[in-house]
């Protein structure tokens, strides 16, 4: 089983104070080709993002904890199930496992067309320090995927599948709005479900959110303020135009050939004494049509001219 380690030195902690969750989508890497490129949408995902604020019982300070699982960007992949956090003070300066799954994937792809990530967690348990012994929350499944396609409006879905539990009670999320669960001697969570956001150009989802307040008052550990957010995925439609079914465009090297009212009715380049049959009337027609009436003149003159020498 895979797991990341970040160990944070309590000298750099106090200087930084406490960190909020960061709710704006990390920085995204264009589908390959680089900014050179130009054109190619963004995707991300994360399998899970962790913003803390863990106080000490034997110290009056506070010890951010900042901790992502499968962060990716397109075009990446990433399936890792396991996360340990290393906090000086807590927990004996032993790991914390922040969240074991039996499967945590995230994907990213883009291109010029096309744009999507996505991230899926299943048989999930996400702890806090403190807490080693009890899950801070149990998810059966939850998915999130999010879709920015050219000349398209951008999907976003998010899903929570089965049982949830928190602090070890069954808990029945709604779509209306925050569930909040309350453990007397524990603290509360407010869990919220699947949210969703759209815009004409880009997509993003989350299918589990949680507020964490939670005082347990063991491992050194007295209070846990913060955010967790369950796959995140979130995309940008590309700059490019959408694939088009329109005929392709006419040889450049082959000029198009135009017209005016006037003119001796011969397309240019072409002589008059070309090999191709004439349709229309010309330059030599009159002279041709006043022949033809010569000619037709003169033999009925003839014609007469027989039929008198007979009758004579």
């Amino acid at each position: 089983m895979n797991s990341n380690t970040f160990r944070m030195p309590a000298a750099v902690l106090l200087a930084t104070g406490a960190v909020a969750l960061l709710t704006a989508p990390p920085a995204l890497a264009t589908g390959g080709g680089g900014a050179g490129a130009g054109g190619e949408g963004k995707a991300g995902a994360v399998v899970l993002r962790a913003g803390l604020d863990v106080g000490l019982l034997n110290k009056t300070v506070h010890v951010p904890m900042k901790a992502t699982l499968n962060e990716v960007s397109a075009p990446a992949t990433a399936e890792k199930t396991a996360l340990t956090v290393t906090l000086d003070g807590v927990e004996g300066n032993k790991p914390v496992s922040v969240l074991r799954a039996d499967v945590a994937t995230s994907k990213a792809t883009a291109d010029k067309n096309r744009a999507e990530a996505e991230a899926n967690l299943a048989k999930a348990s996400v702890h806090v320090p403190g807490l080693p012994l009890l899950s801070l929350i149990e998810v059966e499944k939850v998915t999130s995927k999010a879709v920015c396609e050219a000349g398209k409006k951008p999907v976003a879905s998010a899903n929570v599948l089965g049982k949830v539990t928190a602090l070890g009670k069954k808990v029945t999320l709604s779509a209306g709005g925050p569930t909040t669960l309350e453990v007397p001697g524990v603290g509360v969570v407010t869990l919220e479900l699947s949210g969703t956001q759209t815009t004409s150009t880009t997509a993003a989802a989350a299918a589990l959110r949680l507020k964490v307040s939670v005082n347990p008052l063991n491992l050194n550990v007295a209070q846990v303020d913060g955010e967790i957010v369950l796959a995140e995925a979130h995309c940008e439609t590309p700059t490019g135009q959408a694939p088009s079914s329109a005929p392709p465009a006419a040889d450049p090297d082959v000029k198009p050939q135009t017209g005016t009212g006037t003119g001796s009715g011969i397309a240019p380049g072409v002589t008059a004494d070309a090999n191709l049959a004439e349709t229309g009337g010309g330059s030599l027609t009159p002279y041709v049509a006043g022949g033809a009436l010569f000619l037709l003149g003169i033999g009925g003159v003839a014609l007469l001219v027989t039929r008198r020498g007979r009758a004579s």
